[in-house]
């Protein structure tokens, strides 16, 4: 295998890569960087249409689903749509996983007993899809990390769960859990800062196995693009994560484990295909 990395977890379609060219430079600029493919997860049912023409486009995978920060505005009708729209592509081989999915109690809003409730609900019904249709799932995890592990739990169908549990920040019991189920875990930007001690202890500790790589371009930065406060402050503008980036936090990865770049990057692969076996097809 040439030199080639996969991102598996970048929003694209996000507004902060501008227009559709500059969007094809931000693609096409990972891909000089050795970043063969991304995967495109939704968050809405206005985005299902984009993420899947990006991913036509430019060769890579998407997912379908409705994310925990767009539950609020979204509704039930939303919900059936997604089934709808899940049973109609369900073989295409770039719908990879239904997400991003899961649940969000970090953002107060989110977490008044209505809103905990709903985004429950949308959770158990977004797994059930999932399992239905044989798909994988993207989990966001934030501050959520047991409520999503017994919903995993109770809903667990025959034939196990397949995913990645993305930007992964729990704790080595939790992470565990996840990987007893059969997730693979997130790591990205945040795992280059030094002071995220407990993060790239959990990096370095679990089994390699267990990992994957994503940037959740355009957020999550890795140190070298992140602006302080401080330095916003003073007229330092935020820089956009991108998917060009994943060779780099790979290498703070290999780093901090120790390893070869090259074993590191043949793992990854062999551990993105396991997560969302589509993958296999299309890299």
């Amino acid at each position: 295998m040439t030199a080639a990395w996969i991102d598996t977890h970048c929003h694209l379609d996000a507004a902060e890569f501008g227009t559709l060219g500059q969007a094809d430079a931000m693609r096409l600029a990972a891909r000089d960087m050795g970043v063969r493919h991304c995967v495109i997860p939704a968050v809405e049912a206005a985005n299902w249409d984009t993420v899947r023409t990006l991913a036509q486009r430019w060769g890579d995978s998407y997912c379908l689903g409705i994310h925990p920060l767009y539950v609020p505005q979204a509704s039930d009708a939303d919900l059936q749509a997604l089934q709808v729209q899940i049973a109609q592509h369900r073989d295409d081989p770039r719908l990879v996983a239904v997400g991003e999915i899961g649940l969000d109690f970090f953002v107060p809003a989110l977490c008044t007993p209505v809103l905990r409730e709903k985004q429950e609900r949308f959770y158990c019904a977004q797994l059930q899809m999932a399992a239905h249709a044989n798909l994988p799932v993207v989990l966001h995890v934030r501050r959520s990390a047991d409520r999503l592990l017994k919903h995993l739990r109770a809903l667990r169908p025959a034939a196990g769960w397949r995913g990645i549990a993305h930007a992964f920040n729990g704790s080595a019991v939790q992470a565990q859990a996840f990987v007893a189920l059969g997730f693979k875990l997130g790591f990205g930007g945040a795992l280059t800062f030094e002071r995220a001690l407990q993060l790239r202890r959990l990096a370095q500790s679990l089994p390699l196995d267990a990992i994957v790589l994503e940037t959740d371009a355009p957020d999550i930065p890795p140190h070298w693009l992140y602006a302080t406060a401080q330095a916003r402050q003073s007229g330092a503008t935020q820089a956009h994560n991108t998917p060009a980036e994943i060779p780099r936090i790979a290498h703070v990865l290999a780093q901090l484990r120790g390893i070869e770049l090259e074993e590191l990057q043949a793992a990854v692969w062999r551990n993105a295909q396991s997560a969302l076996p589509k993958l296999a097809s299309l890299t």
